[in-house]
């Protein structure tokens, strides 16, 4: 008999999730307003830029005024909090655009990087986790274990430029960095797809180890239960155990990856786009934070800090999902 999904318990704790999120990101964007208030950096030099060099006290001070960062810390933020509950996120001072212009021109190509490279992970680690816990111990699995725990100590801005240093110049097989090649004026998808291949296949590469070894831990502990060695008693093909029974057992831990590597992802994104020159919002991201952007640093933030809450959310469902004993009311 087919289960039931329980979409009323499902609905029940994306609630609870969305009420508990509101002071989360309350006190994140309050935070950040603070840090920044605290910040060497000073706004008004990042927007004057040169000018501000040569230009006089009075003309500075009024500048402060005219951008409002001369006014107390809560009252800047009070401000900024009531205008982005209207849909209103305020102006960049650096990149004299609306944030929301700025977040939408970039935010689609940053989710497409993260999202491929995510999807990826999972696959290779998956395939490369169930071969190795199939038969641990093997030279497969000793070969890609290895593998796995030194990709674990490698930054992510490492392995990229080793993927430009071979790929692109020593191979000349895919470009080095950005969305199209240097001679376009337009975006085309064969350009934007080749362009993918390397900052995709580098973030991907440096999320792999933690869904690999979760999937190899996983699949070789079920492989030694009793349910499965019952059912290879009853004379049941080796394929149809491992996909039948061990591997569903084995993927329930990994599933609690997804939410858990979200941060790790974001923090890997920022740093592959910023090797790769991928216009996503790295740029936008480091610009805002050296620049002391009130608006776009907080809208950055708070973007962040939704994509962390939502991807536990997310890892919670599909465990629930995945394993009935695992209920969505606690």
């Amino acid at each position: 008999m087919k289960r039931r999904l329980p979409w009323g318990a499902m609905a029940r704790m994306t609630g609870r999730r969305a009420l508990a999120a509101v002071p989360v990101l309350l006190a994140v964007t309050l935070a950040v307003f603070a840090v920044a208030e605290a910040s060497p950096f000073d706004p008004v030099k990042a927007y004057a830029g040169t000018a501000g060099l040569t230009a006089s006290q009075e003309n500075l001070d009024q500048l402060r005024a005219n951008l409002g960062v001369d006014r107390p810390l809560l009252t800047r933020w009070w401000d900024w909090l009531t205008a982005a509950l209207t849909g209103d996120l305020g102006d960049s001072a650096v990149m004299r655009r609306p944030v929301a212009e700025v977040i939408t021109d970039r935010l689609g190509w940053s989710v497409l990087l993260a999202a491929t490279a995510f999807a990826v992970a999972i696959a290779l680690g998956t395939l490369l986790g169930v071969l190795a816990g199939r038969r641990r111990g093997g030279l497969l699995d000793r070969a890609v274990s290895s593998a796995a725990y030194t990709l674990e100590a490698a930054p992510a801005f490492w392995l990229g430029l080793l993927a430009i240093w071979f790929f692109a110049l020593k191979l000349g097989v895919l470009p080095a960095g950005g969305l199209t090649d240097t001679a376009s004026d337009t975006v085309t998808f064969d350009q934007v797809a080749r362009h993918l291949v390397l900052p995709a296949l580098v973030l991907g590469i440096s999320q792999l180890p933690w869904f690999f070894l979760y999937v190899r831990q996983g699949v070789g502990d079920a492989l030694d239960e009793d349910p499965v060695r019952g059912a290879r008693a009853r004379g049941l093909g080796e394929r149809t155990v491992l996909t039948g029974h061990a591997l569903r057992s084995g993927m329930l831990p990994m599933l609690t990856l997804v939410g858990s590597r979200v941060p790790e992802l974001i923090t890997g994104a920022l740093l592959v786009e910023t090797v790769f020159s991928w216009p996503g919002i790295a740029a936008a991201t480091v610009t805002a934070a050296t620049s002391v952007d009130f608006p776009l640093l907080a809208a950055l933030t708070v973007l962040a800090t939704a994509a962390v809450l939502l991807g536990n959310l997310l890892s919670d469902l599909l465990y629930g999902l995945a394993d009935p004993r695992v209920g969505f009311d606690g």
